[in-house]
């Protein structure tokens, strides 16, 4: 019991996702040693559920990956794996008996009756049954204190992550940049030629004439516009990239590398998307998008300043587009921005 006690306290200290996920493993390695552990998080993708192994133990030890970046080597639909699509359909524990005799075990952690994390066990047959109460029990814990930092994280109103949150995230996607440019430079030519055409995007999306709406029709209509807007964008990004209220009616994404001509075709994919659909009261509403391209040393103000430029070129050429700030610069119709 003390060791559990120990545990609890090890896991409650920590504000990061991937640090509690190294604990919750951490915990479970040393209380009930199981023979595999692996801890998933679950994400809603185009009429699917993506599952990613982001923290767990395997025969070469125990594996920690970075929880708010799902890698997709780490990543699998959940219907690959019967016993998980079981366990997030019946939002329960299921179990399975496996080849030699023990038992494989899935926890659902579960948060506005979906599961947002399944917890995968492997236990001998024989494990006692006052110790999978206590399994259960660790479980729940995790679960808790997972929905607190949840609630920490995201925006009250639309369900996105936070402007609080915002910093954090981008630092952590700037390190992989950095650590993705390090890797372009030892790879072969042909995987360097296809790393050099790929960048972390960063676009600020701006609803078009907000205070209009709120003027027009009110708060409430428009804090449904804003909810029926976050909606939009988990929609229309892979389940990838990272989302955000910045604050009142602008919003951001990050995407996962890609090219210039796809990052442009997702953005303006989304802008449609805003501009065909009915808002209640509202009626018909568009966006603004500015769109820039992350650098290995850049710091969070120096990408901001370089999609607001974007977003306000747009703003000021007819709204309801996307407009590149790389482009714009080539182009000439921006100036670049002196670098910070």
């Amino acid at each position: 019991m003390l060791q559990l006690i120990e545990h609890i306290i090890r896991i409650s200290s920590r504000r990061d996702r991937t640090e509690i996920n190294s604990a919750l493993v951490d915990a479970m390695r040393d209380i009930f040693e199981p023979s595999a552990l692996a801890v998933y998080r679950c994400y809603p993708c185009a009429g699917e559920t993506i599952v990613f192994a982001c923290a767990g133990l395997e025969p070469g030890g125990q594996f920690s990956h970075n929880a708010y970046l799902p890698e997709r080597r780490y990543c699998h639909p959940i219907d690959h794996d019967p016993l998980l699509q079981r366990c997030q359909k019946e939002r329960a524990i299921v179990r399975e008996t496996l080849a030699d005799g023990s038992d494989r075990l899935a926890f659902p952690v579960i948060r506005q009756e979906q599961p947002i994390y399944l917890i995968d066990i492997s236990l001998p047959s024989d494990f006692p049954a006052d110790r999978r109460v206590l399994l259960m029990g660790l479980v729940e814990y995790f679960g808790h204190h997972i929905s607190l930092l949840d609630y920490g994280e995201a925006d009250t109103l639309t369900g996105l992550a936070n402007r609080k949150t915002f910093d954090k995230h981008l630092f952590e996607v700037l390190g992989k940049a950095a650590d993705d440019e390090a890797l372009h430079h030892l790879a072969g030519p042909a995987r360097r030629r296809e790393a050099s055409n790929n960048s972390h995007w960063l676009a600020v999306c701006d609803i078009d004439h907000f205070k209009r709406i709120n003027d027009t029709w009110g708060h409430l209509t428009g804090d449904a516009v804003l909810v029926k807007f976050g909606q939009l964008m988990r929609d229309s990004f892979r389940y990838d990239d990272q989302l955000f209220r910045f604050g009142g009616e602008e919003f951001i994404a990050v995407l996962q590398p890609a090219s210039q001509g796809n990052a442009e075709r997702v953005f303006e994919r989304f802008r449609k998307a805003v501009e065909r659909h009915v808002f209640p009261d509202a009626g018909r509403v568009t966006v603004s998008i500015g769109i820039c391209h992350l650098q290995p040393q850049d710091t969070p103000t120096a990408i901001i300043d370089r999609a607001d430029a974007a977003l306000y070129w747009a703003k000021q050429n007819g709204r309801n587009r996307v407009a590149c700030y790389d482009t714009l610069v080539t182009s000439g119709q921006l100036a670049a921005k002196p670098v910070k």
